[in-house]
C-alpha cells in the first residue's frame, strides 16, 4: 500500500496483521478527490488500522492528524508508519482507545476536528451508526466533514440533522459517504 498524492506520494505504508482491512488505493484516491482541498485541516482518523486515511490527509496538506484504534497492533503500525515517513510529532497523535470512549473524552475536553474519517470494521458499521454520529457532532468544527467508509451491505449511516450527506459513491463492496456538519441555523 502506498500514499497516493502529496508530500509522501509513492511512500509505502504498512498494514497491521490480522483483521484490519486497509482502504484500497483506488477507493482512497476517489475519496480524496471527492473531498477536494484539505490543507491546514485537523483530521481525525477513527478505526485507523494502518493510518492510511490520516496519513494521506497529512500528505495532502492537513495540519494535523489524530489516529484512534483499539487494537495494539494497529496503533503500533500507525506509529511505525508515521516514524518511517518522518512525520513531525506535533502533526500526528496516536491513541489506543475504543472510538466511542475516545469521542466522549474528546467532547469533554473541547477537542474539535475539521475532517473525520470513520472506517469501522464492516460488520460493526450498522450497529455503531447511531451512537457514533451523536458523539461525532460535538467534536466537529463548524463546516466540518465526515467521510464514512463501510460495506454497502452494512452501511454506516449517520442519520442526524446536523450531518448532511453531500456525496455518496459505491466502489464494489465499498460505500463512501461524505457528510458535512450543518451550521446551527441548518445551512
Amino acid at each position: 500500500m502506498r500514499v497516493i498524492a502529496g508530500a509522501f506520494k509513492g511512500q509505502r505504508i504498512s498494514a497491521p496483521r490480522g483483521s484490519a482491512r486497509p482502504t484500497g488505493d483506488r477507493v482512497r484516491e476517489a475519496a480524496f478527490s471527492m473531498l477536494g482541498t484539505i490543507e491546514q485541516s485537523s483530521v481525525l482518523d477513527l478505526f485507523a488500522g494502518s493510518g492510511a486515511l490520516g496519513i494521506e490527509g497529512l500528505s495532502r496538506g492537513a495540519a494535523s492528524a489524530t489516529f484512534v484504534d483499539s487494537d495494539r497492533g494497529a496503533t503500533a503500525t500507525v506509529e511505525a508508519n508515521i516514524e518511517r515517513l518522518g512525520i513531525e510529532d506535533d502533526a500526528a497523535k496516536v491513541f489506543r482507545a475504543d472510538a466511542i470512549s475516545f469521542l466522549r473524552g474528546a467532547a469533554r475536553h473541547g477537542d474539535r476536528w475539521d475532517l473525520a474519517f470513520c472506517d469501522p470494521p464492516y460488520k460493526l458499521a450498522g450497529r455503531l451508526a447511531n451512537e457514533l454520529g451523536g458523539l461525532l457532532v460535538p467534536v466537529l468544527s463548524s463546516g466540518a466533514r465526515v467521510l464514512c467508509e463501510s460495506s454497502y451491505r452494512h452501511p454506516l449511516r449517520l442519520d442526524l440533522p446536523e450531518l448532511v450527506v453531500v456525496v455518496e459513491r459505491r466502489y464494489g463492496d465499498t460505500l463512501i459517504v461524505i457528510h458535512s456538519k450543518a451550521n446551527p441555523d441548518g445551512t
